[in-house]
């Protein structure tokens, strides 16, 4: 395995990243010295001659836009190679192809619903035998692993509940044990996470996200710790037709290089947000690391080098506004945080996990997973922090209100 460095980076390190990231690419144009490295657009590339083919020859198979966001993104990693393919669940998929089948797979319940169809499509279909386990829960943790299994599924924090698993810990275990550890770090990117450093052998992104973030594009990638893995990841990528398109490489590229500038910002806002949720009587619970109240503090704070843009909250529900009601009403009310799926954008977003990115989940594996019908989740853009803290306000005042004529005390205080 690739050696790392320490698992929460340095300053230098993180200065470091910082630097890369804008730098990815910038005033290597040979031909006409172009600042920003220019597209290739072209499907194919010719041989230098009869037998010998250049680094690249066919886009599918490789590509110099593709190839430099997939080498930046695993620098940044601590990986020795990436794949960027077309969506966050292409990467997934292409992970559990490289997996091959009638392998187990133990993954966290409470993971992003698109992850949970596909683990339960496919061992409906016996390509996986795959079982869903509470990553809270050590025992049940270390049993499952230890019943045997060839991959150990985290993401960390998870969607939406911001549970924070020890990646150390679990990795150490799963290694000991044989199997490969994969960690999803959509939520907290590069510049919050290094999953590599802590022990695990595969990082995914849904590259819409935080990397991006301006959800204007769609993409995902893989980085492997070892480059025996990266080599076999390209090889599954290139035979599935999964690799993404350089034009949206090059999109993906030019948001990479503000990430670590956005992500200040996100934070700032999310840290306040947070605050104003833990305080305001419409909210039952709030989901986010970054609090000292969460039970999460303390590991997110030694395991990251931030607490996301993500923040989580279960409204207050009463007679008079039950779960799904308060969340309407809630939305309707909201002018600075959109309605809509994905998050990282630079627009702050909201979303109902049970009726939209969760939906696929059968009602019992929500409810096992702790998704409820009250629960929100919001992702924290960068507009002003006191526009977004008096529109949130507002708008759980206003759902205060229309629960109180029959549900005074739910609100008191």
């Amino acid at each position: 395995m690739t050696l790392v460095e320490s698992p929460k980076p340095s300053s230098v390190r993180r200065r470091r990243l910082v630097t890369e990231a804008v730098r990815a690419g910038i005033a290597t144009d040979p031909v006409h010295g172009a600042v920003v490295p220019p597209t290739v657009l072209s499907s194919n590339f010719t041989f230098k001659r009869f037998g010998e083919k250049r680094r690249f020859d066919y886009a599918r198979s490789g590509n110099p836009t593709r190839a430099l966001l997939e080498e930046t993104l695993a620098r940044l990693e601590g990986g020795a190679g990436g794949v960027c393919v077309a969506s966050g669940m292409a990467a997934a998929t292409l992970v559990t192809q490289w997996l091959g089948p009638n392998r187990r797979v133990v993954a966290q319940h409470d993971i992003y619903g698109g992850c949970h169809r596909l683990f339960v499509t496919l061992k409906a279909r016996g390509v996986l035998d795959v079982d869903f386990v509470d990553f809270t829960d050590e025992l049940a943790w270390r049993r499952a692993i230890a019943d045997g299994c060839a991959l150990v599924w985290l993401e960390t924090p998870s969607n939406p509940l911001l549970r924070v698993v020890d990646i150390a810990q679990i990795a150490e275990t799963a290694h000991a044990a044989g199997a490969k550890v994969v960690v999803d770090n959509t939520f907290l990117s590069p510049a919050n996470q290094q999953p590599i450093a802590l022990g695990a052998d595969l990082v995914v992104h849904s590259t819409t996200k935080s990397i991006n973030g301006h959800s204007d594009v769609v993409g995902g990638a893989v980085i492997a710790a070892d480059a025996e893995d990266a080599e076999a990841l390209d090889w599954w990528c290139n035979c599935l037709g999964l690799s993404q398109s350089p034009a949206d490489c090059a999109q993906i590229t030019r948001g990479l290089r503000t990430l670590h500038a956005r992500w200040r910002l996100h934070e700032e806002n999310a840290r306040a947000v947070a605050q104003l949720l833990e305080e305001h009587p419409a909210v039952a619970r709030v989901h986010y690391p970054g609090l000292p109240s969460s039970p999460y503090h303390a590991l997110a704070t030694r395991q990251q080098s931030g607490y996301g843009a993500i923040v989580s909250c279960e409204l207050v529900c009463t007679p008079a506004l039950p779960g799904e009601d308060a969340v309407a009403a809630l939305c309707e009310e909201l002018q600075l945080f959109s309605l809509a799926e994905s998050l990282g954008g630079v627009e702050s977003l909201i979303a109902h996990p049970a009726t939209m990115t969760h939906l696929s989940m059968t009602p019992e594996a929500r409810a096992e997973a702790g998704i409820g019908e009250s629960l929100v989740r919001l992702s924290v853009g960068i507009e002003a922090t006191d526009d977004l803290l008096a529109d949130l306000r507002r708008a759980l005042d206003a759902v205060a209100e229309r629960a109180r004529p029959r549900a005074r005390a739910a609100f008191a205080g």
